[in-house]
């Protein structure tokens, strides 16, 4: 069987970038590639790999929920199934036991595996009746969900709460875009149950809608796994399993950093951000955290009406590698503010006054002249981009002829100074990922996850 269009959220499908590096082994790495065939497909692989990584790694799509790239093999959604078959010691191919989960089988050496059949599509299709018997789904089953919009009444009189067009994840959900994969039909065999449980908005950041999660734990997992927290974790409710804290209290009080990587991991609308959390992306911008200087690559959505609505850490950032902090994920709105300062200012007869940039360029080329050497000064912003600085010190220096240079920071001088005096360099001088390979690390009066969030995390 040919393989199927991918589906829409191809972020997905095709990545296989670690959220956490701190996963790779090194033997891993340094191993030689081995061979196996995937749907008829000689592909490379890594000794110790999954056969859904190495899948990914060869551009070739397996259906998954609770498998995220980064995070240790979980096997709960089952969405993922293969057959496979492995030659044993004496060259004869031998059958995997049943259809097991490719997110955690390991690969051997001349394996043969077929992701595509009939069969194979039949329990998946069976795995996801069972998921939707528990999860809102009018429009998943429904002809006209290509063509509805959230203002049109349903003709098959499906509730508001149950339509994927009022989900504040529609067409970002990754439930929504298996089913389309796997070319569902119209109607589920199961008797649908809603849980009826209560929107959690208690706190500041983010909403938590039960009724909407699948319990594939990719939460809780990137909680305890990658951010070295446990604010999340799974709880057992009236027999079922749900998504919460350990004492049932608010995150507020558990100890969350509030990072937002459950939220980012999320497949579908149960864990979204408060604030803007109806709106739709029309544009994505690749952007720099300004809030530190640890330089967080990020994918910044914006509406229809310009406004910035979602921060989303780059998967592929060589600085943060996915990973963010409460600043750079919630801190961004404000950059949405009316107030802020978004044309020169010059001050005319004690007063700030709005002006255009020849104005304000021409009005500082008839200052600066007057202030060279020692009488100009310059204080760059921490928040600036390292070109932006260099281009800032650079004219200092050769233009100005004034080596009076400092940057607007609450860092003391006494602390940097000797690291300048010992290094050359008042700052860190290998990559933040290196600190994986260190096996003792000595902190100072500091508290990372507060300061700088993301360097925290290779610790």
């Amino acid at each position: 069987m040919p393989h199927r269009k991918l589906p829409r959220s191809t972020h997905r499908a095709k990545e296989h970038e670690t959220v956490c590096p701190r996963l790779r082994t090194r033997s891993i790495i340094m191993a030689d590639d081995i061979t196996i065939t995937i749907d008829g497909q000689d592909i490379p692989a890594q000794p110790g790999q999954m056969i859904i990584q190495a899948a990914m790694d060869a551009g070739l799509y397996i259906p998954y929920l609770c498998y995220y790239p980064g995070m240790k093999p979980f096997g709960a959604c089952r969405m993922c199934v293969v057959t496979a078959e492995a030659p044993d010691r004496e060259g004869n191919y031998r059958s995997l036991p049943g259809s097991p989960a490719s997110c955690t089988t390991p690969i051997s050496p001349g394996m043969r595996v077929t992701t595509q059949s009939a069969e194979l599509q039949g329990l998946r299709r069976g795995i996801m009746d069972m998921l939707l018997s528990e999860h809102p789904h009018g429009c998943l089953t429904c002809h006209r969900i290509e063509l509805c919009g959230p203002a049109d009444i349903c003709l098959r009189h499906v509730s508001v709460n149950d339509r994927c067009v009022t989900c504040p994840k529609n067409e970002r959900c990754e439930l929504k875009d298996t089913v389309r994969y796997l070319e569902m039909e119209m109607d589920t065999p199961l008797t649908y149950n809603n849980r009826h449980l209560p929107l959690a908005t208690q706190d500041p950041y983010w909403d938590m809608d039960m009724n909407l999660c699948i319990v594939c734990a990719r939460c809780v997992r990137v909680c305890d796994e990658v951010r070295g927290d446990s604010a999340l974790t799974l709880q057992m409710r009236s027999g079922r399993s749900l998504i919460g804290t350990s004492q049932g209290t608010s995150l507020l009080e558990s100890g969350c950093e509030f990072c937002g990587a459950c939220i980012d991991v999320c497949p579908t609308g149960a864990l979204v951000e408060h604030d803007y959390k109806w709106d739709k992306a029309v544009e994505e911008v690749n952007s720099i955290c300004p809030h530190c200087p640890v330089g967080c690559e990020m994918k910044l959505e914006v509406n229809k009406r310009n406004r910035l609505i979602r921060s989303i850490p780059d998967r592929h950032a060589a600085a943060n590698r996915g990973q963010g902090c409460f600043k750079g994920k919630f801190g961004m709105e404000f950059v949405n503010r009316r107030d802020r300062i978004k044309s020169p200012m010059i001050r005319r007869n004690g007063q700030l006054q709005q002006a255009t940039w020849p104005e304000a360029v021409d009005f500082i080329s008839e200052k600066l002249p007057n202030y060279r050497n020692g009488q100009y000064s310059l204080i760059a912003s921490p928040r600036a981009t390292n070109e932006d600085a260099y281009i800032a010190q650079k004219f200092a220096r050769t233009v100005m002829g004034s080596n009076n240079i400092d940057v607007a920071s609450n860092t003391r001088p006494e602390i940097l100074k000797p690291l300048h005096e010992q290094l050359g360099y008042p700052a860190a001088t290998n990559p933040t990922w290196d600190l994986e390979d260190s096996k003792r690390f000595l902190v100072v009066s500091s508290n990372m996850t507060e300061e700088q969030n993301v360097l925290a995390v290779p610790i």
